[in-house]
């Protein structure tokens, strides 16, 4: 039966422009094995028979937008619609240097399938919905196998990545037990993915942490040694399977600090990894532990830590009733203290460290009285601190 996304008006458009231009199209990649698992599916890819020049003539002359996205690989962005389309001539590899392969194109599918990494990942679909299958790659997604294509060291000589994309893929659609040769070739390579770029190993690992299946993930990939360079720190599931249970929705960034201990030294952690400075000051207020909750006075965290931050330490620390807390971020917004610098110095105060420490005096006291304070009661116990330090 054909998908419904496969007959959308954008799908059949584009379809129907490289058919004009004699070029056979089949969709190819995640929107297959998604389809095939009853998953919704994300990106359309399409792999195509003819060369990307035959590609772009036969969308321009379909009226259809085209980018030039990356000839050199074969592949174009067509715009149906608004909606892009990546479609990729078939190809097989000429040299590969364990992260970029030199191509040629061909127009056979299964030499196509065999340069891919696993094997429901070279699931072709026709526009009826007739899928070819030429490694098992159905039976693999039923029994939740994640495994390489014929040679597991051969493909990950080719792209030494493969190596994290291995547990990435077992982590959202594995179930255990590994498959026995594809993770004991990902041991023998685990050193070889310290020459990959921090960007590609942090997008890796974050879409590992995302998946349902993470925490089994990171500590099959302890085991394999994979860890040994890009995250030593690696401080063990536990907390991670927990967070996970507390969370309504995934955040990678988070559960990237449930799985380092709280001394870890988040700046090294965010240069390794390329995270942006902003990413990095999250991360380190996420393990400090003088970001605690106090679990005796809830709305004193609020204040102090912001939103987001105590919603983050709420999940990732589930102090006694944490549903309560996290309701208490959603419902209460913490307010401003009433008074400022400004009205200390028109007590008659100079400019000073003795200004700061008053403020700082004063909002202990306005906190500890749960916020009720208005201006003018602050103003008076201002008043009072100022007479009593003169």
């Amino acid at each position: 039966m054909t998908p419904s996304w496969m007959n959308e008006t954008p799908v059949r458009e584009l379809l129907a422009a490289l058919a004009g231009g004699g070029v056979e199209a089949r969709f190819v990649g995640g929107c297959v094995r998604d389809w095939v698992l009853g998953r919704s599916i994300g990106d359309i890819d399409v792999a195509v028979d003819k060369p990307p020049e035959t590609v772009m003539k036969a969308l321009e002359a379909a009226g259809i937008k085209v980018v030039p996205t990356g000839l050199k690989h074969g592949t174009v962005t067509a715009i149906v619609k608004g909606r892009p389309f990546e479609i990729t001539t078939l190809r097989r590899d000429v040299e590969t240097d364990g992260r970029r392969a030199i191509v040629a194109f061909t127009d056979d599918w299964r030499i196509d399938a065999e340069r891919r990494d696993f094997t429901f990942n070279a699931l072709y679909a026709e526009a009826d919905g007739t899928i070819h299958d030429y490694f098992d790659g159905r039976a693999d997604l039923s029994a939740g196998r994640v495994r390489f294509i014929g040679d597991p060291e051969q493909r990950i000589a080719e792209d030494r990545l493969r190596v994290l994309r291995f547990f990435r893929f077992h982590a959202r659609y594995g179930r255990p037990p590994f498959d026995g040769p594809s993770f004991d070739a990902c041991r023998r390579n685990a050193a070889t993915v310290s020459g990959l770029s921090g960007e590609r190993v942090a997008k890796e690992l974050f879409r590992t942490l995302d998946a349902i299946g993470g925490a089994d993930a990171f500590d099959a990939m302890l085991e394999a040694g994979v860890l040994d360079h890009w995250l030593p720190e690696y401080a063990g599931s536990a907390r991670l399977r927990a967070l996970a249970r507390r969370e309504e929705k995934a955040d990678a960034l988070r559960r990237l600090a449930a799985i380092l201990p709280t001394d870890a030294n988040a700046t090294a952690i965010g240069k390794r990894l390329r995270l942006s400075s902003q990413e990095s000051v999250r991360l380190q207020l996420m393990l400090d532990p003088a970001n605690a909750i106090d679990t005796t006075n809830l709305r004193a965290s609020l204040y102090r830590l912001g939103t987001k931050l105590f919603i983050d330490r709420v999940l990732l620390d589930a102090p006694g009733d944490w549903c309560a807390a996290l309701a208490l971020a959603g419902s209460w917004t913490p307010p401003e203290l009433p008074i400022g610098g400004n009205d200390a110095l028109a007590l008659g105060l100079k400019p000073g460290p003795q200004v700061g420490a008053l403020i700082e005096a004063l909002e202990r006291w306005w906190i500890a009285g749960d916020f009720s304070a208005d201006r003018d009661a602050c103003l008076a116990e201002l008043k009072r601190l100022a007479d009593a330090q003169a």
